[in-house]
């Protein structure tokens, strides 16, 4: 088993070779949080670029290092851009990440995420009912036929996706990132439980799909589990220093981006997490 050191220096390495090379992650994203995302990226020394049309999908596959796709606010040209583009990215093997908001409502939601199980999404990052239900459609190990999903909220507790994780990590040869009060990154072997964050986080909209967007930006320099372990720290590290600074969700937006920019590869590497064996 890896130990906690050569993870600790992996996630220090990913974020070094990121603020040097500053790698392009593009996003086809929810449009409550379009804004939200790029800033993320482009804080922790990523480039964005925001597309949604077919061709444009499929070019950022090809040009970026890796890619975010998040099915959280469907347009119906969604059902060739998603497609089209996650197929360009298996085929060239370039690492990309799936947000599953909302799975289970809807028919166009439902026919993209199954579509998406061919295409093996290098990391899936999603709260524990989207993680379960995902599983569940995906007919793995953990999931449920029921979805309890509420919008984009999760019924379900982390440790109750476990499972469903462990599973889908399987299939994908990828990572899966359960996001909640604390988190859980597994690549089916190796489960890291991080510690951090901060309650405001739930009171501004776009903290889990912006998360994803940097999980994608660290995919472009390390392998699915160290991106989704090293975005998740960093997202803990920035959220608990940016609550202890402010009183309300406004100023911690723009706090946590400022701590998200400030973050040293050394404090992100630093950040708790504990790991155990499958």
């Amino acid at each position: 088993m890896i130990t906690k050191e050569d993870i600790q220096n992996q996630m220090i390495q990913a974020v070094e070779t990121v603020k040097r090379t500053n790698p392009m992650a593009g996003s086809i994203t929810n449009t409550v949080t379009i804004n939200f995302v790029a800033n993320a990226q482009l804080a922790v020394g990523g480039s964005a670029a925001m597309v949604y049309l077919p061709d444009e999908g499929e070019f950022l596959a090809k040009a970026g290092g890796a890619t975010y796709i998040n099915v959280g606010t469907l347009l119906t040209i969604y059902e060739q851009t998603l497609p089209h583009t996650a197929k360009t990215l298996h085929d060239m093997e370039k690492p990309w990440v799936l947000d599953p908001v909302a799975v289970g409502i809807g028919s166009l939601r439902t026919q993209l995420l199954q579509q998406f199980k061919e295409y093996k999404p290098s990391v899936i990052r999603g709260n524990a009912s989207e993680i379960i239900a995902l599983a569940g459609l995906w007919e793995l190990d953990g999931g449920t036929d029921v979805s309890n999903v509420r919008g984009v909220d999760s019924t379900d507790s982390v440790s109750t996706a476990k499972a469903a994780a462990v599973a889908l990590a399987k299939w994908t040869g990828g990572a899966v990132a359960v996001s909640g009060k604390t988190d859980l990154i597994t690549d089916g072997s190796v489960i890291a439980i991080s510690h951090g964050g901060s309650h405001f986080m739930e009171k501004i909209t776009g903290s889990g799909c912006s998360l994803g967007g940097v999980v994608a930006v660290y995919a472009t320099a390390t392998s699915p589990f160290i991106a989704a372990l090293t975005a998740t720290a960093v997202y803990n590290l920035a959220g608990a220093r940016a609550g202890n600074k402010v009183d309300g969700p406004g100023s911690f937006q723009v706090q946590f981006l400022d701590e998200l920019y400030k973050a040293t590869a050394a404090d992100i590497g630093n950040n708790p997490f504990e790991i155990e064996e499958v």
